[in-house]
């Protein structure tokens, strides 16, 4: 049986409530995350309690910023096992979510898990954040773009800016250790029309292990040369 009673603990100390319809999505997401990690590698993080806090708790950290709202457009860059944003979908049903994986394999583990658990408003992308962030029907059309995704804050940030509509948000969840990656992306948050509104440090619940959030501010469009082509971002970065 999949249990999910770390989760269901962990839950209040992130001010979070949810109904046994919510715990119950949750526990069928990490029975078919599982099942499917047996078949194709998902996630090298396969025990119960270490889903629970690295992967559930760790996505919901996202609304301890307060920046997460009712009917909001959000977009999950390098989404991988759906992580931050089916976490997100489950507590903020009426958000309608994008969830962006470059990787085949992913999207169709992410098609099963929207099936079983029944969601709606929330579709998946198959393609590269650098393709679809010059694409005009996602360009600078989202309120939220948010990501766990292992890049330096310098690509990270030409991958998620380009989504989100001035005025919106860019969330970034790192790790503790960031002050020089902060340095590092000045000039590329300047260039991408981006800048840093809040810095939030997070210990993820039953761990020591502390995540930070940087919140990040669309100030400006985007310019048009930005995202780069594929590959360019990660191989050098503004």
């Amino acid at each position: 049986m999949t249990n999910i009673d770390v989760f269901s603990q962990g839950l209040s100390k992130l001010d979070i409530e949810l109904n046994s319809d919510g715990i119950e999505k949750f526990r069928l997401y990490k029975k078919l995350l599982k099942e499917w990690n047996d078949k194709i590698n998902i996630t090298a993080i396969k025990d119960d309690r270490e889903v629970d806090i690295k992967h559930f708790l760790d996505s919901l950290t996202v609304f301890k910023t307060g920046y997460i709202k009712d009917g909001q457009k959000i977009i999950d860059i390098g989404t991988g096992g759906g992580f931050p944003g089916i976490p997100i979908k489950i507590v903020k049903e009426n958000c309608d979510v994008v969830l962006l994986d470059s990787l085949n394999k992913r999207i169709k583990f992410l098609n099963e898990v929207i099936d079983n658990l029944n969601l709606k408003k929330i579709h998946t992308i198959h393609g590269r954040a650098e393709d679809f962030g010059r694409d005009k029907e996602y360009r600078e059309q989202f309120d939220v773009s948010v990501s766990r995704a292992v890049a330096s804050l310098n690509t990270l940030a030409e991958y998620c800016l380009p989504f989100v509509k001035v005025g919106g948000l860019f969330i970034a969840m790192k790790g503790s250790d960031i002050k020089d990656e902060i340095v590092d992306a000045k000039k590329a948050l300047e260039k991408l029309g981006g800048e840093i509104i809040e810095i939030v440090d997070i210990v993820l619940p039953f761990s020591d292990i502390i995540h930070t959030l940087l919140a990040i501010r669309k100030i400006k469009n985007t310019p048009t040369k930005f995202p780069r082509n594929p590959g360019k971002p990660k191989r050098n970065p503004l």
